[in-house]
């Protein structure tokens, strides 16, 4: 029975390690901006990578998930064409002529491993004498090393027509998984760092 109890915590603290978490390590705002709110504004929303499938994909759940905050956001592979990308003269003709008053930039800056021990648990911990003989119990079950993928995100938020950087943040994930779970997460996860900032309302 005490075998049986320490299989089934480890395969409960397994799985709660593959969650992924999203947290932000840094964040910036503009000092002269008390309040941002792009609620019913067209914004244009940025994934930087060259792997275009993976792009395209992520600017549309970027896009879906300000939309659900009554963000008039679209894709930026809808407003600006593959060979444009890099002519930053051309984005700024076609954003202006679009009338898109804001950006939002996502770009993935750091992607590593995590190697930890997690150690077996209980409540034997808390007593020399209780953990000698859980120790020795438990020794056909011991911990066990974990390995955690951590993916460092860069969220940054613009100001079109005044061609300024309103809100900044860096964010790490632990253990992404799916491409438009990843990127709700992240976004939520903005949303609450910018509503602590004072600087949207809302959600």
């Amino acid at each position: 029975m005490k075998r049986m109890k320490a299989v089934l915590l480890t395969l409960v603290t397994v799985s709660l390690g593959a969650c992924a978490t999203t947290e932000f390590k840094s964040v910036w705002k503009d000092p002269s901006v008390q309040h941002l709110e792009f609620q019913g504004k067209r914004v244009a929303t940025f994934v930087v990578t060259k792997d275009v499938a993976r792009r395209r994909a992520a600017e549309d759940a970027l896009a879906n998930e300000l939309q659900k905050r009554g963000v008039r956001a679209a894709p930026g592979y809808q407003l600006i064409p593959d060979e444009n990308l890099t002519n930053k003269e051309a984005i700024r003709q076609r954003l202006e002529a679009m009338g898109i008053e804001g950006a939002v930039v996502m770009r993935i800056v750091d992607r590593r491993q995590e190697v930890s021990y997690v150690p077996p648990s209980g409540p034997y911990y808390g007593s020399f004498y209780g953990y000698w003989d859980y120790g020795w119990a438990a020794t056909a079950s011991p911990g066990y090393m974990r390995s955690d993928t951590i993916v460092s995100v860069e969220t940054l938020v613009y100001s079109v027509p005044q061609d300024k950087l309103l809100w900044g943040g860096v964010s790490e994930t632990t253990d992404p998984g799916k491409l438009d779970k990843f990127v709700r997460e992240v976004v939520d996860a903005t949303a609450k760092e910018m509503k602590k900032a004072g600087l949207i309302s809302g959600q």
